[in-house]
């Protein structure tokens, strides 16, 4: 078993301020056993301003000081930042930091769609990125990758039991109801458990955030490989802590055979 924290926050425009939301969120789920803590896409600072006088590299402060709180807590940490691009433009970044890890996830799928157009600013990435905790290996996606079911049977094809997903879904009408769907659909495509965390909907704290920009809708979700959800949250913040057994992820390829079946 390994145990995996989920911490649905809002993150502000300010990146220090978020610093102290991690260390908050990591503390409370490491005292529930954690050894993992997974934060939103976004975590630096939320969608809606200006992202490259934001952006630094994985050795600059912002993630060195996250990867001085996992340390103290023993735990790794997965939360979104964003780092520089050689074209001029950032990466949106998952950084992944903590028991003797620290590097990034560049998410490949940008979300150009429903009016918004990431690649504007952000350049994607090209790696697929696994990391192993306790003997699991978890892979790493980020949001929009949701909708994308090769990336996930990839990852499990890399030996992944799961993969966790921050995220920050963008609002609007049926954009809960796709989200809840994906989550369980990826993991019934790949027999992974996934574990999607949103940022928490501003609309439940009453923050203003730029209305054009995906800022989250909250429910945060966690499912295993058939499709059972064993964790699902509600709009505001809220940390919740869930067991992986990447047995099961075994047990649901073997019975549904959506990896071992494949034609194309």
């Amino acid at each position: 078993m390994l145990r995996i924290g989920l911490c649905q926050l809002t993150s502000s425009d300010d990146p220090e301020t978020n610093l102290k939301l991690i260390r908050d969120g990591v503390a409370t789920a490491a005292a529930d056993g954690a050894r993992v803590v997974l934060f939103p896409e976004a975590t630096q600072a939320r969608f809606g301003g200006p992202l490259g006088p934001i952006a630094e590299p994985l050795d600059g402060p912002w993630a060195q000081t996250v990867a001085g709180i996992a340390e103290e807590f023993g735990v790794l940490v997965v939360a979104g930042m964003f780092t520089p691009s050689d074209d001029g433009r950032v990466r949106n970044t998952a950084l992944i930091t903590g028991l003797g890890e620290h590097r990034g996830y560049h998410k490949i799928h940008l979300y150009d769609a429903f009016g918004f157009r990431e690649s504007d600013t952000v350049a994607p990435g090209t790696e697929l990125v696994t990391v192993e905790v306790d003997g699991v290996k978890l892979g790493v996606a980020t949001c929009y990758d949701m909708r994308f079911p090769e990336l996930f049977r990839a990852l499990a094809d890399g030996g992944a039991a799961a993969v966790v997903v921050p995220t920050s879904w963008g609002a609007g009408e049926g954009k809960v109801e796709q989200w809840e769907v994906l989550v369980r659909a990826r993991a019934l495509d790949s027999g992974c458990w996934i574990l999607g965390c949103d940022q928490a909907d501003p609309k439940a704290t009453d923050t203003e955030v730029n209305p054009k920009a995906p800022t989250g809708i909250g429910h945060s979700i966690v499912s295993d490989g058939f499709g059972h959800v064993h964790a699902h949250l509600g709009a505001g913040p809220e940390v919740v802590v869930v067991d992986i057994d990447p047995e099961l992820a075994t047990r649901a390829r073997a019975a549904t055979g959506a990896l071992t079946n494949r034609r194309l």
